[in-house]
């Protein structure tokens, strides 16, 4: 089976794996995680390299076609989609571009959101949390 082939069948796999999903940001996130996944795996076994597929032609929406580069843009895309309606912490806030796939540093947050908060896109309110006081992020 040549390389182009098994791919062909990841992908397919990775497809039958969302099916049953709705169509959305969730269900391309996960088609995404799900190839990466069965292409690392794929990859480990073997000793050839698998390049990714393009995601097939219904994946192209506003996601794919635009990916923030930066921290703080990957932040306003949050902001955009509605994530701080409501305050938000630093570690909500981390959690949530983790699930965009997003793998950053809670260090690596308090510089961009400090900047947003002074270009008045985000409102920084002093929350509660368990033991101390803590840094809460809303819209404006």
């Amino acid at each position: 089976m040549t390389a182009s082939d098994r791919l062909k069948e990841i992908r397919k796999k990775a497809q039958e794996a969302i099916d049953d999903m709705p169509e959305g940001e969730l269900r391309t996130k996960a088609f995404e995680v799900i190839l990466q996944h069965l292409l690392a795996s794929e990859s480990s076994h073997k000793s050839i390299e698998i390049a990714p597929a393009p995601a097939p032609a219904h994946f192209e929406g506003k996601q794919a076609r635009k990916q923030p580069g930066s921290t703080k843009s990957r932040i306003l895309l949050l902001k955009d989609e509605g994530f701080f309606a409501v305050p938000r912490s630093i570690s909500e806030i981390k959690s949530e571009l983790q699930a965009h796939g997003w793998i950053l540093a809670m260090t690596s947050l308090s510089g961009p959101l400090q900047q947003l908060v002074q270009s008045r896109e985000l409102r920084r309110i002093r929350g509660q949390g368990a033991r101390q006081k803590v840094w809460k992020y809303v819209n404006p």
